[in-house]
């Protein structure tokens, strides 16, 4: 004869059935908060490495012709009044040919373009642009492109020959004649959530242009 469940065993089957189930649904859940922050870190370093590429290849354009002309300064710091009106000294490079992601009104991209770049507190890192070519190069501030928002903090690094040695600053040093440095490097800070990542940026030596004819 046949004996069926008691309902004492019922209800263990029961309640061992419900923790599998839990366990289960503990682990798919942990797994998907995981998967979304590798997502995230994932995306996030992808990002950092195109902004990173980016400059330093608009820099490395800046320094060799025809960009460079002969007895010019292609990279340099000069005084920059943003349309914030809050003038400064900020790294300043001339991209003669322009550049391909600029957004000029009317689609008239024009040459002989002068970018800066200024790190603004809680908004990223803009580039500013305007050129030469415009009648009002002078008298109007820059145009603005936010290249990323998620730049804290941009620093500036020197290597000096005689100590051999590097030093950070958050602000432009000075030259034997007071006048601001461009460095050797730009050190850029990335922060998203949690996640903090820090690039350099390689400024390369001028080369020296074609003569102009």
């Amino acid at each position: 004869m046949k004996k069926g469940f008691t309902l004492l065993e019922v209800l263990i089957a029961l309640a061992l059935a419900g923790l599998v189930l839990l366990a289960m649904n503990t682990f798919i859940f942990s797994m998907g908060e995981l998967w979304g922050r590798n997502s995230d870190v994932h995306l996030f370093n992808e990002h950092v490495n195109a902004v990173t590429r980016y400059l330093q290849g608009e820099l490395r354009v800046a320094v060799f012709p025809p960009s460079a002309r002969a007895n010019a300064t292609p990279i340099s710091a000069p005084q920059i009044t943003p349309q914030n009106g809050s003038t400064d000294n900020l790294l300043t490079f001339d991209l003669l040919a322009g550049s391909r992601v600029l957004s000029w009104p009317d689609n008239l991209a024009l040459p002989e373009v002068v970018c800066s770049l200024q790190v603004r507190s809680g908004e990223g890192l803009y580039l500013l642009w305007h050129s030469r070519l415009e009648t009002r190069f002078a008298d109007d501030p820059p145009r603005e492109m936010l290249l990323t928002p998620f730049v804290t903090a941009m620093a500036y690094d020197y290597y000096d020959d005689g100590t051999k040695r590097w030093t950070t600053d958050t602000t432009l040093q000075n030259d034997t004649n007071g006048q601001p440095e461009v460095p050797q490097r730009l050190r850029l800070t990335f922060t998203y959530n949690k996640l903090t990542r820090v690039t350099l940026v390689m400024i390369p030596l001028a080369q020296q242009g074609m003569p102009n004819f």
